[in-house]
């Protein structure tokens, strides 16, 4: 949504700047960039999903309205049916649309996974042995924080003992375990 406000608002000032708050034009002709940043929204397929977003709501897909005029083949086709076959249609998307947000919790297991694989080949595992001098970070959330202009790490501390490589016990200046 934040890519096509900044679309419609920076994209498309020129067209805007002659018109005047008077004369009553921008509002319309941003009511209509709205709208087609909504339709572009709705109908374009997220990459994290796999699906549009419509269509993990609703069921369908959404009809752009240059569909309405010049009719798509998926147009045409649910014109043709009758309100009895409709509704039977429908009834059957409906009853796929679990199937299809399933698909699509897969498909963003799978993006999640490959994003996760494209970060951690950047990363250099650190093996940090007992009696090594480490700094200790302080974030935010944390009491210990001061500010922004201070520092944000203690120190230093030496490593005490290494459990399963994940977790690690620092001893401080009085050689008390201090946990991380």
């Amino acid at each position: 949504m934040q890519a096509s406000n900044e679309w419609s608002r920076g994209g498309r000032k020129q067209e805007y700047q002659g018109n005047t708050e008077e004369d009553g034009k921008q509002p319309q002709a941003m009511a209509r960039e709205v709208t087609i940043c909504l339709i572009g929204y709705r109908t374009t397929v997220r990459t994290s999903t796999g699906e549009t977003s419509y269509l993990l709501v609703y069921g369908t897909e959404a009809v752009i309205p240059a569909e309405v005029e010049i009719p798509s083949l998926r147009i045409i086709q649910e014109a043709e049916l009758s309100y009895a076959e409709w509704i039977r249609s429908r009834y059957e998307q409906l009853a796929l649309i679990d199937g299809k947000r399933m698909n699509a919790v897969c498909h963003g297991k799978l993006y999640q996974n490959r994003m996760s694989r494209a970060f951690n080949e950047r990363v250099t595992p650190r093996q940090f042995p007992p009696g090594q001098l480490v700094l200790k970070r302080i974030f935010l959330h944390q009491d210990e924080a001061k500010g922004k202009f201070l520092t944000n790490w203690q120190g230093p501390y030496m490593v005490h003992r290494v459990i399963q490589e994940v977790t690690i016990l620092l001893t401080g200046a009085i050689f008390a375990p201090v946990s991380i």
